[in-house]
């Protein structure tokens, strides 16, 4: 990327962009122009090439029959791969975390190959659906504040030994295994079950990824004000007693 421009990809919308994800988009783009970026964004939909220079790639979630179309097509396509090897950034979200993994279950209750491009493993879960708010602290590595989101999955993730749990759970379930973590990430491919959009609940991931793509410390400050009053509102309903 140049030093004033990001490349901003939204994966197959026609496919994932449950629960509202595809507002990760929008807060990514309009945090970069805050900030004075020439944000190019193209939304690229499962029957179309995936460029292999995007700066920023974000996948949604969906259901299980469009999760198993939309990993087929990005294994024949071969673009993300590319574009990771290239440095670019990947955050996803819910089935496109388990698509980013080794394998998953699909809607034929077969184990489906994923991408690969995170060390994890996701399966049917067998207790409870996974539904509700969820408040988990960000691994301190990565200097962010507490995590918020919704999380509504069937399917549980647990983790290999190169991918690092992007956060520890305080309430809600996270990956449904018990370990307590939330999502996953490993150098620049980041995945979450957390929906919200996570972004609209966590501005600073999406100022994170930014800073990634522009390979910076910090970034110049922005109005929070209405992203800290809806933060504050969902942390407070996840501590509140059932």
């Amino acid at each position: 990327m140049s030093d004033n421009s990001l490349r901003l990809v939204w994966i197959y919308p026609d496919l994932l962009s449950t629960y509202g994800d595809q507002g990760n988009a929008l807060v990514v783009e309009r945090r970069a122009r805050q900030r004075g970026l020439d944000v190019q964004r193209l939304d690229v939909r499962s029957d179309q090439q995936l460029p292999t220079s995007g700066d920023i790639y974000l996948i949604g979630g969906g259901e299980d029959r469009p999760q198993r179309l939309a990993s087929e097509r990005l294994i024949r396509d071969g673009g993300l791969h590319r574009a990771v090897s290239n440095g670019a950034i990947v955050f996803s979200v819910c089935a496109g975390y388990q698509i980013l993994g080794h394998e998953f279950v699909n809607d034929l209750g077969e184990q489906q190959e994923g991408l690969g491009l995170l060390d994890v493993v996701s399966a049917r879960g067998e207790g409870e659906r996974c539904v509700g708010d969820v408040l988990a602290d960000i691994g301190p590595e990565l200097g962010l504040p507490p995590l918020t989101g919704f999380e509504n999955h069937q399917g549980v993730t647990r983790l290999g030994p190169t991918a690092r749990p992007f956060a520890k759970v305080r309430f809600g379930n996270g990956n449904g295994v018990g370990d307590g973590y939330e999502g996953a990430y490993h150098d620049t491919v980041f995945g979450t079950y957390m929906h919200g959009p996570v972004m609209a609940r966590n501005p600073h991931i999406a100022d994170l990824l930014i800073k990634l793509a522009l390979d910076v410390n910090a970034l110049p400050p922005v109005d929070d004000r209405w992203y800290e009053a809806l933060r504050q509102e969902r942390i407070a309903a996840a501590t509140q007693p059932a």
